[in-house]
């Protein structure tokens, strides 16, 4: 097994902060998506990104993939992880609406945070840490399509295989219990966390998502089709729109009570111009507006 610089697969410097971090893994999954790029390749970079960004958005993974990179480890080198390296992770996750993330992670993932993708936080052989009540508790990361959809999470708690019921519209902090489910008979108690998205951020129930207009969609208006939770629908852009024009998709948000609305974001973006014709268009615009070219 092959040691991964999830940094250079980021292209970010391991010094950058989580903001540069998670721009450039939103920008990087947009163009990789498997629903956008025709790229030969384009999937498994889509898989890449989301694995790198898994181990970097989260300080105590970061740190401890940090620990392992000042010992020397370059791309390439062959690695075998430490025991027990990572802490103890109790749960395996997958989940029945297909992996949203992208894909599984590679074994080198795995080897280090082995269950990562349950998010959990866990102490000792228990696989939990316990509370003040001696109740086993956990992060469980959920896809945002399983909380736009509901339905069941399996995760494996020593050993055991549960199905999880996630309800829709579930709002992170949220804890669903399963009596009789932690260590030695006690309650597990699983707190909901939502999953990164390449293409959504979230503002309480309202989903956020930025598409990509030409200049000339923005002057004229135009019809384009946007993806949602739900499956992509079109959307109408008014003549004028400016950069950072917000236009509401209503219900297209997480449920409620109230039910979200998706609110999609311009951004204007000018086509690049590869031969003499183009070329000679954007002269003429810009002789129109009053430019000297």
């Amino acid at each position: 097994m092959q040691f991964k610089d999830y940094y250079a697969t980021l292209g970010v410097e391991p010094s950058a902060g989580e903001a540069e971090i998670k721009t450039a893994y939103r920008r990087l999954a947009r163009k990789y998506h498997p629903d956008v790029s025709q790229e030969l390749g384009a999937e498994e970079r889509f898989k890449a990104v989301n694995e790198a960004y898994e181990a970097l958005r989260d300080p105590n993974k970061r740190a401890a993939y940090d620990q392992l990179r000042a010992q020397g480890y370059r791309p390439g080198d062959e690695f075998h992880a430490p025991p027990n390296f990572g802490g103890e992770h109790g749960f395996n996750f997958e989940e029945v609406f297909g992996n949203a993330s992208g894909g599984h992670f590679s074994d080198f993932f795995e080897s280090l945070f082995a269950g990562a993708r349950a998010g959990g936080r866990h102490a000792g052989p228990g696989g939990g840490a316990k509370s003040q009540h001696g109740d086993t508790r956990s992060k469980l990361t959920v896809p945002l399509e399983a909380i736009y959809s509901g339905g069941s999470v399996r995760v494996t708690v020593n050993g055991r295989q549960l199905d999880v019921r996630v309800p829709k519209g579930i709002q992170p902090g949220k804890v669903i219990r399963l009596n009789g489910q932690g260590s030695y008979a006690r309650h597990l108690l699983l707190e909901i966390e939502y999953a990164p998205h390449p293409q959504f951020e979230v503002d309480g129930h309202n989903i956020l998502h930025t598409v990509q207009v030409t200049p000339w969609q923005a002057a004229l208006g135009t019809s384009i089709s946007v993806p949602t939770l739900g499956g992509s629908v079109e959307l109408k852009v008014p003549p004028d729109s400016d950069a950072g024009r917000k236009l509401r998709l209503r219900g297209r948000g997480l449920p409620g009570p109230p039910p979200g609305d998706q609110i999609v974001e311009l951004e204007i973006t000018a086509p690049l111009a590869t031969n003499e014709t183009q070329r000679k268009a954007y002269r003429a615009l810009a002789k129109a507006f009053g430019e000297k070219v």
